[in-house]
């Protein structure tokens, strides 16, 4: 039997954070949060999270800050970085995709969106939850 994957959500808003977290781990992966990208790096090197949802204004140590620790990374250690973000911003995601953010999602974000993202990168498997990625599902 396999580890259960795990993501890891850095926000430095509480609510947001803590929704992140309930939909994540309510489509079966464990799931850690952290306000801030020191505790974010520490916890990488530490435990090795699959994905990183990461949102783009943090406070001090910002989001960039973040990929250039997550780009020297062991290469087992790195993770599929997420970017969270608030605007539709293409400069933006160029950005992070130029410093290893390969994805994004948009906040406000849903259970939807969520699972779309961890099955386009494989840590879900939408055959197993359908009603998850459908236009109609909750």
């Amino acid at each position: 039997m396999s580890a259960k994957k795990t993501c890891l959500v850095i926000d430095d808003s509480d609510v947001i954070r803590e929704i992140a977290i309930r939909i994540i781990e309510d489509l079966g992966l464990e799931t850690k949060g952290v306000s801030n990208a020191a505790e974010a790096m520490e916890f990488c090197r530490d435990a090795n999270p699959e994905a990183v949802f990461l949102d783009w204004d943090l406070p001090s140590m910002g989001a960039l800050d973040f990929l250039r620790g997550a780009a020297v990374l062991e290469t087992e250690q790195k993770p599929e970085i997420i970017l969270c973000a608030t605007e539709n911003d293409q400069q933006q995601f160029t950005l992070a995709k130029a410093a290893g953010a390969n994805h994004h999602v948009l906040k406000p974000f849903d259970k939807f969106a969520i699972a779309s993202k961890l099955a386009e990168i494989g840590l879900i498997d939408a055959n197993e939850n359908p009603e998850l990625l459908s236009a109609n599902g909750s």
